[in-house]
């Protein structure tokens, strides 16, 4: 499970180095994407294998989920962490989120989400101000 907030710099290699609270679930491969919201989805490679069936088995003649399938699996990256925990971004991914140098690490449950610095405040701001509707907790049945 995947919790948690961190930033981290990238080297300059365009290495970010995994915080070390996350390294031994991701030992096995990483598997790199985008996501609607702009920033980089990281998942296990035992949990992408997981959505990749899942995506697989939506109705073939379905635009959206042709849309999905072309979102997701096209702009994934396959990536394996280094002796030091590093993994590559590629920079048709950085420049997707907007990432330059500073990458903020994301832990949301199953999967790791990563976000330009500028683009997180945002997404943070609109959380706090969504919180604060107690009604989306009611809806949600929370």
């Amino acid at each position: 499970m995947f919790l948690g907030e961190f930033v981290h710099n990238l080297d300059e290699k365009s290495r970010l180095t995994l915080p070390a609270k996350f390294r031994a679930q991701l030992a096995g491969g990483v598997v790199l994407t985008t996501s609607h919201e702009r920033c980089l989805l990281m998942y296990p490679a035992e949990e992408f294998r997981l959505l990749f069936e899942r995506i697989s088995a939506l109705p073939t003649m379905s635009e959206e989920a042709a849309m999905l399938r072309r979102m997701v699996f096209t702009n994934a990256h396959d990536v394996e962490p280094d002796k030091q925990s590093r993994v590559l971004i590629p920079q048709r991914l950085r420049d997707y989120a907007n990432i330059r140098d500073s990458v903020v690490i994301v832990g949301v449950g199953k999967f790791i989400e990563l976000w330009s610095p500028e683009a997180w405040e945002r997404t943070r701001e609109a959380l706090r101000q969504l919180a604060e509707q107690k009604e989306i907790w009611q809806r949600l049945g929370i």
